[in-house]
């Protein structure tokens, strides 16, 4: 009987987190939609050591090096299956990797990017909301695609990157 009046004392709980669904509910609905998360990118002082550890070491699928001189950055993909990781290398004295690099030496998490089905309505709902976009129109980003960066201090200290799906 011991057990089964635990059992019976946990119950509530149970209830009270399948009632988190009226959270969702409260949620006002946007012009925009998020969507899955493409990938996390991960500065690095030294690309050809991050690709052959991902290659080499954990048998992951690594792009060939692409550089973008409008971001200022050399990339690198590496497949996950769900998701990616981008490696990203300084391009260029003004590159804002370079800058990232010298106050992490060893490299660490740059961004997250999120994908969104209109960039477009995303950037001017999240300006309503005060949320600062580090440019004022989108860039094309690696995958070719439109991107924006929201400031990470309105991002409780992460940068996000928007990404059209």
């Amino acid at each position: 009987s011991g057990l089964l009046s635990r059992l019976q004392t946990s119950a509530p709980t149970v209830r009270t987190l399948s009632s988190s669904k009226s959270f969702s509910q409260n949620i006002p609905s946007c012009l925009w939609k998020l969507g899955r998360l493409n990938h996390v990118a991960i500065a690095v002082p030294d690309l050809q050591k991050a690709q052959s550890l991902y290659k080499d070491v954990l048998g992951a699928q690594v792009s060939e090096t692409v550089a973008l001189p409008e971001h200022g950055v050399y990339t690198v993909f590496v497949e996950l299956g769900n998701t990616k990781l981008e490696l990203l290398h300084p391009l260029g004295e003004k590159s804002p990797i370079a800058s990232f690099l010298q106050k992490n030496k060893t490299g660490g998490m740059h961004h997250i990017c999120i994908e969104v089905d209109d960039i477009k309505a995303a950037m001017t709902e999240l300006k309503k909301k005060r949320i600062r976009i580090l440019s004022e129109e989108p860039k094309i980003g690696a995958h070719g695609k439109p991107v924006i960066f929201l400031h990470p201090k309105d991002c409780h200290g992460v940068l996000v990157e928007l990404e059209q799906a």
